[in-house]
């Protein structure tokens, strides 16, 4: 392969191969630009149901449609070329049976054109992840904090301490027995992201885990500063766009107001100059 082939992007099987060597990245999207922005640096993006609350103003994932999720997946996949693409299944969209995954887990592959797909739920979704895994659609699980199960979780915490631990262990282990290339861990205690790393074939991916975690992935709102809502604990802000969007605009407005927007250079000239 020359120097300057264009990186092909990885498939499952790549990621899966990716356990215990360099920690993969990853981030979600939902747009084409925010797209071509991470598609060098991240192994894969995830087009997450989290659409619904950064970008749709929801309060939570559940009002998250299987058209929202083409819709945003259709306008990342035309920003990637070098990062997998992961569709998030909405809730309500595979739970009721394994044929009703299948179903959707299809139109998400083939509306989009994603590599894989992202459910959530441990033991108890195993079997409709062995399913979907024989009928040829890859499959990265999510356990843990699971944010579509927030009314049945009570809220938005930690899962996995004391007595949880064994069931959270159970949990890693039955997908991936089930034939998930990936899991997400999100907001469960360090030690016990570590021993389901060490327990598991495949890779681990933390969101409020562990740096010990095969690979990480945050919300790219989140990281941006651009949701700011609220900050979760594990979230790490590499910038403040949205504070500096706020000024942004305000600064416009002040501009606009005063008469000092458009200038000289903004605006037209009755003639085009001679040349």
């Amino acid at each position: 392969m020359s120097a300057t082939a264009k990186k092909r992007a990885p498939m499952p099987d790549d990621i899966r191969a990716a356990k215990g060597g360099t920690p993969l990245v990853s981030l979600t999207a939902y747009t084409t630009p925010m797209a071509q922005m991470m598609d060098e640096h991240c192994d894969f993006v995830l087009v997450g149901d989290s659409v619904g609350m950064v970008l749709h103003g929801l309060p939570s994932t559940l009002g998250v449609t299987m058209e929202m999720m083409i819709l945003h997946g259709q306008a990342v996949a035309r920003g990637l070329s070098s990062a997998m693409m992961v569709m998030d299944m909405p809730f309500g969209s595979y739970e009721e049976s394994r044929e009703q995954a299948f179903r959707n887990a299809a139109r998400l592959m083939a509306e989009t054109g994603a590599g894989a797909v992202k459910l959530e739920g441990g033991a108890h979704m195993a079997d409709t992840i062995a399913f979907l895994v024989a009928r040829g659609i890859p499959v990265m699980a999510h356990i843990g904090l699971t944010p579509q199960s927030i009314n049945t979780l009570g809220g938005y915490k930690v899962q996995g301490r004391g007595a949880a631990r064994d069931a959270a262990l159970a949990d890693a282990d039955a997908v991936a027995q089930a034939g998930a290339f990936a899991v997400v861990l999100e907001k469960v205690p360090q030690t016990l992201a570590d021993e389901i790393t060490a327990l598991v074939p495949i890779p681990t991916i933390g969101i409020g885990a562990s740096a010990g975690c095969d690979g990480q992935i945050l919300v790219v709102d989140d990281m941006l500063g651009l949701f700011t809502a609220f900050k979760a604990k594990f979230v790490k802000r590499y910038a403040h766009l949205g504070d500096d969007g706020a000024a942004a605009i305000a600064a416009y407005a002040a501009d606009v107001r005063a008469r000092a927007f458009p200038a000289a250079e903004h605006v037209f000239a009755d003639k085009a100059p001679l040349k």
